[in-house]
């Protein structure tokens, strides 16, 4: 069994930045791929960001890339999401996730999922 927390979110002007933490607790975590996704009210839960175990291959959603950078601390077992220019569309519920097997940017390929940390960009 994993757990995972998210922490982090907040409310921000459009143009701001923040970073998210994810710690992870129950089992190795080195090993996994570790994904980020986000859900805006009414809408499907979206890939974002996702990294290898050994932090060398990263993948991003068109949307955020440029803008947003993934990176983990295997020693910590905690994955970052940095957000720069953030803009309204941003806002959502960000959550991290343990990667089972299949496609890294499709949710059904994660098995495990944090509670959620709500990230709103004011315009």
């Amino acid at each position: 069994q994993v757990q995972l927390v998210e922490s982090g979110g907040g409310l921000v002007q459009a143009g701001g930045s923040l970073r998210l933490s994810c710690a992870a607790s129950g089992r190795t975590f080195s090993s996994d791929v570790m994904g980020w996704f986000r859900q805006a009210p009414g809408k499907e839960r979206d890939f974002v960001a996702a990294i290898s175990w050994g932090g060398g291959s990263t993948y991003y959603a068109d949307s955020v890339k440029g803008r947003f950078t993934i990176s983990r601390d295997n020693a910590k077992n905690t994955v970052y999401l940095q957000m720069n220019s953030l803009k309204p569309e941003d806002t959502a519920v960000y959550y991290c996730a343990t990667r089972r097997a299949g496609t890294i940017t499709h949710k059904d390929a994660y098995a495990y999922w944090g509670q959620g940390t709500q990230v709103t960009v004011s315009s």
